[in-house]
């Protein structure tokens, strides 16, 4: 039978989850998370993540349960309209672009899909070794047990473990900046995506739902470290008070919040290729852009859908990886590139160049994957 075993039940292992259990796979999910565990309060869906969605029948959930948007509006340091991005609208010309969703939300439309076709997710284990065999792979789980499997994906992010069971190598880069996250009330005026050039950071605002919204700042030049919980509201309110005009109203916002993140901003690009024998890396353990793209859930999701359709067209897995590795290799690296030129932009003040490089990146992304 064609068995796979999976890594993570991310945004990249559900999806994958759910397109190979409709090709007729047998699918187990490996995840280290406890049920219903998501990191994060929200993301953007974006044109191609909503075409990929749309495929597996998802699309119209995620826009009722989220908060559809076609623009991105960009303001200056003194407040001012600097430009608007128009994204391009890939489900219909009626249709939103994108769309603002909180994690939880996806997450659990991915989850309840994947078990509707049949997906078995079992919390609380992840992989400790990998050996190939002929055809087959045979992998040893935390708990002890073992399992045999035809094809073996590594879904499990940035710092994947699958990644160097399988001997790839790759080292995360972090560029100096820090993605803060809070959780708010939408105010009235954000029914698109606001973008905030400051004189320091860049900060913005992403609805996800008729009430809600999230805040995000990205802190430049700052110290890779971890705050204490109690001090990152505080810190946030701060660092977004000296913006003017409506990015002055988010601090506001962040003082009624609990909810607040920070992480480091870190990519990454696997050079070569993404498998050895019959085990594969996808999504963020493959390729991990920027956040200033807000696209990683796109490459995310698109690569479940590739990867299923490439062992469908192929009769070996070998065969199917490779060509899955082909097809997919320079659209990722691309945006990856692209992430990271943007977030060089942003360090150096630099944002009339970088509203461009986002629109033409985003108009590359939507061309047929």
């Amino acid at each position: 039978m064609r068995t796979a075993l999976i890594v993570g039940a991310g945004v990249a292992g559900l999806t994958a989850a759910t397109a190979l259990a409709r090709a007729g796979w047998r699918v187990e999910v490996a995840e280290v998370g406890a049920s219903g565990a998501t990191a994060g309060w929200g993301l953007c869906l974006t044109g191609p993540s909503l075409r990929a969605l749309a495929e597996l029948g998802l699309a119209d959930a995620c826009l009722a349960e989220g908060h559809g948007m076609s623009v991105i509006t960009h303001v200056d340091v003194r407040g001012e309209h600097a430009d608007q991005t128009e994204l391009p609208r890939l489900i219909g010309a009626r249709r939103p672009a994108m769309a603002g969703i909180a994690r939880p939300v996806l997450h659990r439309i991915l989850y309840t899909e994947a078990e509707r076709c049949g997906v078995v997710v079992r919390h609380g284990l992840t992989v400790t070794s990998i050996d190939q065999e002929t055809e087959l792979v045979r992998a040893r789980l935390s708990d002890g047990t073992g399992r045999q499997a035809a094809l073996v994906v590594g879904a499990d992010g940035v710092r994947s473990d699958v990644r160097g069971l399988l001997g790839l190598r790759a080292s995360p880069d972090y560029h100096g900046q820090m993605v803060w996250r809070a959780l708010v009330r939408r105010p009235s005026w954000g029914t698109g995506i606001h973008q905030f050039a400051g004189k320091d950071n860049t900060a913005g605002l992403v609805p996800i739902s008729d009430s809600r919204a999230y805040v995000f700042l990205t802190e430049n030049r700052a110290e890779r470290n971890v705050l204490p919980d109690a001090e990152l509201a505080p810190r946030l309110r701060r660092l977004l008070e000296p913006f003017p005009g409506r990015g002055a109203a988010l601090a506001p916002l962040v003082s009624e919040s609990e909810s607040v993140v920070r992480r480091p901003v870190l990519t990454n690009f696997l050079q070569g290729d993404w498998n050895r024998g019959s085990g594969v890396v996808i999504g963020d353990a493959a390729h991990a852009p920027a956040p200033q793209m807000a696209s990683g859930a796109a490459l995310a999701i698109e690569d479940g859908l590739v990867l299923a359709r490439e062992l469908e067209r192929h009769e070996s897995v070998g065969a199917g990886l490779k060509a899955f590795v082909s097809r997919r290799a320079q659209r990722c690296r691309t945006l990856v590139e692209t992430s990271v030129a943007i977030a060089g932009l942003e360090r150096e003040q630099r944002h009339e160049e970088a509203y461009p490089l986002a629109g033409a990146c985003h108009r590359l992304m939507a061309e047929p994957v």
